[in-house]
């Protein structure tokens, strides 16, 4: 699973045709580690059709502040380059493949 690190990179998973979950998560924090296996094997399930990034709020805290992230985990799904829907905090796989499930039918 891919790390999102700059503006250009945002921009290219942004303009995707497919619908994009961002993982907004720091080294230190507990619950954001325990997501970590779930979003891998969601991002490998999902891979054709669904881009699943993480986004690291310490190394890229412009982008953090962008979609003001306060709390991590922070899940934000995004379509057409723009947000719909957003979640914090701990979710289970099965929550999260809801979510993704969801918005794979609105596409």
């Amino acid at each position: 699973m891919k790390q999102i690190k700059n503006f250009e990179e945002f921009e290219a998973v942004k303009n995707q045709s497919k619908p994009v979950l961002l993982d907004f998560y720091a080294d230190w924090c507990g619950p954001c580690q325990g997501l970590l296996p779930i979003i891998e094997k969601l991002a490998d399930k999902y891979e054709d059709e669904f881009l699943i990034q993480k986004v690291n709020v310490d190394q890229f805290r412009e982008l953090s502040a962008q979609f003001q992230v306060r709390s991590i985990p922070a899940l934000f799904v995004l379509k057409d380059g723009e947000v719909k829907e957003s979640l914090v905090g701990f979710k289970s796989e099965g929550q999260l493949e809801e979510i993704i499930q969801n918005h794979l039918e609105v596409a």
